[in-house]
């Protein structure tokens, strides 16, 4: 080793450079990767593996069940730290990388980073093909890591050792920017994961990141101010980005000031406490109605941090024709969407200019009063749907409500895909900031369990995440209730045993369809007569958790109160009702069959042709 080089192998180099990268956290210098989850296999075990192995103390390792769910895990860890932090997940080639695949989505579509260094196979091509290899005869350079690049902000194949001085920095500031933030792919062909190199000394000297706040151009500025100010309907509307800025208290402060209500995103639900003066509910398709009128009444909207999905507009069919948008975004792809007035930049610097420029202007009272007095309409219905009745089987909105009310103000509820959340979204009220986390961007069934476990992580013991989760989601990935007991990360779980796909069978029919395999009563099964159900907790004191099934709505509440005071994570199962649903929100827009034998079909038909008039048209 000279002065000024160190050799090192390719692998042992990326990992040398990723345990000198810090960032900073409320002031406090921290690793910029905290750890990493990771399944070895020849891909990864023999170079990566070892370099890891060297690290462990600096950069944790967790052993995952499945590349999958761990990569979703990392997700939730960034979640929880507002994108301040970053895990690692690695896997081997082949179906460990493409496993790996659903999650890179899922971070791409919340705009969430992650760390994906996959293996791959040989550059060289001698011993070709390999074990796992998918061999392309008319592109033999393509592997299936190139399957990544669609669901990647940046990906990258390291074909030589010297190629990870460029392409490392550019990963972390492309994980780091708030404009182009989500995942990162590598892949790792082994035979350069072995070779050694000659790397300059100063490519591992520690570096600390900080998350830019770009600001907005002057005329934009003021043309949002200038727009503003002639609104007497105004509506705010929340989104993820505001977390991530960690503009809540400013935005909050900037609500109650002008007196404009304030709604919120699936992705941005959390940002206020639920009783905020301003706050009216989330928006949209699992939206509250008061959120719904005032959005279709509104006529200046300020979205800030949104990328305006379609649960979030109603398909584009929640506001007027008519209504003008001032879209916050560091992101000029989403801040130009639907002929919006753009302002590019972070959400708490361009809200703190646009309030300063505003001067003692406001929005006219009678909005706000308006505002609050649909919302307590919508409390005292949601009041009314979590009370205790003689029913046989619970709801969701009355399972919600008793998991709400044993929740502690540092807890954290974790759901994903399915009808939970758009029962969460109505029902669950935060007691405490960004203490909801709901997985819509993507909807991914298997979310719930892994996104628990890398909130746990975060967590470090400060509460508890609470996992809601149907029977669907719940068999499709559930694996890290194991790792969590494995790993000493405690997570409370409650399965809600509707007997199937609840939701999915709630659209079919209500789009006229007949049941059909969604619900285990119309699937095919071998009796009809006997389902077989699963004994979930069973199943989950088999990987190590404590595990009760509960009765009743006053079963659960006890068991809540005993999992709030247990070691390791514990899981609690109840049966739910499969067609009562909470009212409310937007409609929706889904294809239905133009044309079909079923007087049903062709009613909802029409009603879909109708309700496709009110949609706005926009880029």
């Amino acid at each position: 080793m000279g002065n000024n080089i160190v050799r090192l192998t390719m692998a042992q180099a990326i990992v040398r450079y990723l345990v000198n990268q810090y960032t900073e956290i409320d002031g406090v210098r921290v690793p910029l990767f905290a750890g990493a989850f990771g399944i070895f296999g020849h891909g990864n075990v023999t170079c990566l593996a070892e370099a890891l192995e060297r690290v462990q103390d600096q950069l944790p390792t967790w052993r995952g069940q499945n590349e999958q769910s761990m990569a979703l895990a990392a997700i939730a860890f960034a979640k929880a730290k507002k994108r301040r932090q970053i895990m690692i997940a690695t896997s081997s080639v082949g179906p460990g990388a493409t496993n790996m695949v659903t999650a890179a989505a899922v971070a791409h579509a919340n705009r969430l980073p992650v760390l994906l260094l996959c293996g791959d196979t040989f550059t060289n091509r001698l011993p070709d093909p390999v074990l796992q290899q998918v061999e392309h005869f008319g592109a033999p350079s393509t592997t299936v890591n190139d399957s990544f690049r669609s669901v990647s902000r940046f990906w990258d194949r390291i074909t030589h050792p010297a190629q990870i001085i460029s392409s490392l920095p550019q990963a972390v500031a492309t994980m780091l920017d708030p404009a182009d933030c989500g995942p990162a792919f590598i892949g790792m062909p082994q035979d350069i994961q072995e070779i050694a190199y000659d790397y300059p000394v100063e490519f591992f000297e520690e570096k600390t990141w900080r998350i830019a706040r770009p600001r907005a151009s002057s005329d934009q500025i003021e043309a949002a101010v200038n727009l503003l100010k002639t609104a007497k309907k105004p509506l705010i509307l929340s989104g993820g980005g505001v977390r991530y800025s960690g503009a809540e208290e400013v935005l909050a402060e900037f609500a109650s000031a002008r007196a404009i209500p304030m709604a919120e995103t699936i992705a941005g639900k959390g940002g206020v406490t639920h009783n905020h003066p301003s706050y009216v509910g989330a928006m949209g398709i699992e939206g509250t109605d008061a959120a719904k009128e005032l959005a279709e009444t509104a006529d200046v909207v300020i979205a800030i941090g949104t990328r305006l999905q379609d649960f979030t507009t109603g398909s584009w069919t929640t506001f007027a024709h008519d209504a003008k948008f001032i879209t916050i975004n560091a992101a000029r792809f989403d801040a130009g969407k639907h002929r919006a007035l753009p302002v590019v930049g972070d959400a708490l610097v361009c809200l703190q200019e646009i309030s300063d420029a505003l001067g003692d202007w406001s929005c006219p009272p009678e909005r706000m009063q308006h505002a609050q007095a649909l919302y307590a309409d919508w409390n005292r219905e949601v009041d009314a749907g979590q009370v205790p009745t003689n029913a046989e089987l619970p709801s969701y909105a009355q399972v919600i409500g008793v998991i709400n009310k044993k929740a502690k103000p540092e807890d954290i509820m974790v759901t994903a895909a399915g009808g939970l959340p758009g029962e969460t979204i109505k029902n669950w009220r935060c007691i405490s900031p960004y203490s909801f986390d709901c997985e819509f961007g993507f909807s991914c069934m298997g979310y719930e369990v892994a996104g628990g476990w890398g909130h746990a992580i975060a967590k470090q013991g400060n509460g508890v995440p609470i996992v809601l989760v149907g029977d669907g989601s719940y068999l499709m990935m559930n694996s890290d209730i194991y790792s969590s007991v494995l790993s000493g990360h405690k997570m409370i779980v409650i399965i809600c045993d509707n007997g199937g796909f609840g939701v999915i069978n709630r659209l079919q029919t209500g789009m006229g369809g007949a049941g059909f395999n969604n619900l285990l009563a119309d699937c095919r099964v071998a009796d009809k007569d006997n389902i077989p159900h699963v004994d979930f907790a069973a199943h989950a004191k088999a990987m190590g958790a404590h595990a009760r099934h509960c009765e009743s709505l006053s079963d659960l509440d006890e068991a809540m109160a005993w999992a709030q005071t247990t070691d390791k994570t514990t899981v609690l199962t109840l049966n739910t009702d499969a067609y009562k649903w909470t009212p409310g929100g937007a409609d929706w827009y889904v294809g239905v069959p133009e044309v079909s034998e079923r007087e049903a079909v062709r009613k909802a038909r029409a009603t879909q042709e109708e309700f496709r008039k009110k949609q706005r048209q926009g880029i």
